[in-house]
């Protein structure tokens, strides 16, 4: 079964699935949805459209380079079946999986480093803006009307005996 890649977003073609446009020249552009296809159309560079792998890629938000990707890569040339082979091949994808999924998670934890402060800078601005609106503690054990009731009674007699009467 040979996976193919979609020509605009990157995402994977499945056998069966998506559209498949020729050239004049022979060029064969593979897409996997209509979403990709009419972006192509309206002749729209994967780069600049934000949620394409070539733009998350081009703006560092998706790794770019890594020796894990050399196994995705396409090759033409088919190979003889062993089943020593294929048994390791099947093990090497599993293990080169995890190490990529690793490496992207390190990857994002990198990148979202500096949000933390920025949201507290952001949360202590807006606390500084609406300081008015915020009661200490102490004013909230002197008068109980501010605070929300503990428990809720609910009488079940009376909603058993509104019942009755309709």
């Amino acid at each position: 079964m040979r996976l193919e890649k979609c020509w605009f977003c990157s995402s994977t073609v499945y056998p069966g699935h998506g559209i498949q446009f020729v050239r004049n020249d022979a060029k064969i552009f593979r897409f996997c949805r209509s979403k990709c296809h009419k972006n192509f159309k309206m002749k729209r560079n994967p780069r600049k459209v934000k949620w394409t792998k070539a733009y998350r890629r081009l703006h560092g938000k998706d790794m770019t380079q890594d020796s894990t990707f050399e196994f995705e890569r396409k090759r033409n040339r088919p190979e003889r079946y062993d089943r020593n082979v294929t048994e390791n091949t099947l093990k090497a994808i599993k293990k080169i999986d995890k190490i990529r999924v690793d490496r992207e998670e390190r990857h994002i934890a990198k990148r979202m480093k500096g949000n933390k402060a920025k949201e507290q800078r952001e949360a202590t601005k807006e606390l500084e803006q609406s300081i008015h609106m915020v009661k200490a503690p102490s004013v909230l054990f002197k008068e109980p009307s501010l605070t929300l009731p503990t428990k809720v009674k609910v009488l079940q007699k009376q909603s058993e005996e509104n019942r009755m009467e309709e």
